[in-house]
């Protein structure tokens, strides 16, 4: 088996290789960003994949990955892991059902709750306390899983109609259109920014550029919050107006 990521912040990274540590302690995983990753996934049968909820859907990035690399699903035995701030309805399911379109065998899939991402507003915020708890528990319970997968029973949550309708009706049918297409909504301040090139390195979309000593933003940010989230001046936003927390694993471990 091999892992594959999405993460902005380290959430769904952290949580497939607390999986994999379970399953298979020498099995790796790969960011979809990794130039490695596809000949990964041709080599093996047995894949999880983790990935962020964004507004109770797919973050764009990870869409365009799985439709542009629609080939290499076909026959695939995939688990999908699902991080989210609240509950998504069928957070899983959203992979599951594309990859299953894709000719994918889905096996099973994981929701697990970790700290917020959204660095900008408030609505979600918890203490470090809390957070430091909530990474705990979903290491836990990715553990648990990988026991389960491995021993035959793989948990299904996500997987199924009913999943399928609370999170249609919970939240999609509210915010279909935060997640389909990429954003131009990224601010940057440039009385703050030093032009440290930082977020421009961390971008999974190359979105960000520095022009003339000064971040500048794109019309393709997939919401990852990878960049608010380090910016060391905490220059930028999207959401909201100003950061009010960064948010990376790290904090909470």
């Amino acid at each position: 088996m091999i892992g594959i990521y999405f993460s902005g912040t380290g959430n769904s990274k952290y949580c497939i290789e607390k999986f994999l540590q379970e399953y298979d302690s020498g099995a790796e995983a790969f960011s979809i960003e990794n130039e490695e990753l596809l000949i990964k996934i041709r080599e093996h049968e047995d894949l999880v994949f983790s990935y962020p909820v964004q507004f109770s859907n797919l973050p764009k990035i990870v869409k365009d990955f799985v439709d542009q690399h629609h080939q290499l699903w076909k026959n695939k035995r995939v688990f999908v892991i699902a991080t989210m701030g609240l509950f998504s309805g069928d957070g899983a399911g959203l992979l599951a059902r594309m990859l299953h379109q894709h000719g994918a065998v889905i096996t099973g899939g994981l929701h697990l709750k970790m700290p917020d991402s959204i660095s900008d507003e408030k609505a979600l915020k918890r203490s470090i306390e809390k957070n430091r708890h909530l990474v705990a528990d979903a290491g836990k319970k990715a553990a648990e899983a990988a026991y389960k997968t491995k021993n035959g029973t793989p948990p299904q949550e996500g997987i199924g109609p009913f999943y399928h309708l609370a999170g249609l009706f919970g939240q999609r049918l509210y915010f279909y259109n935060r997640t389909k297409h990429y954003t131009d909504q990224l601010k940057i301040n440039t009385h703050k920014c030093t032009g440290c090139g930082l977020c421009a390195a961390v971008c999974p979309m190359k979105n960000i550029t520095l022009v003339d000593g000064r971040a500048k933003s794109g019309n393709q940010c997939t919401m990852c919050y990878r960049c608010i989230n380090r910016c060391p001046r905490q220059a930028i936003t999207l959401l909201g107006k100003r950061v009010v927390e960064q948010c990376r694993i790290e904090n909470y471990l």
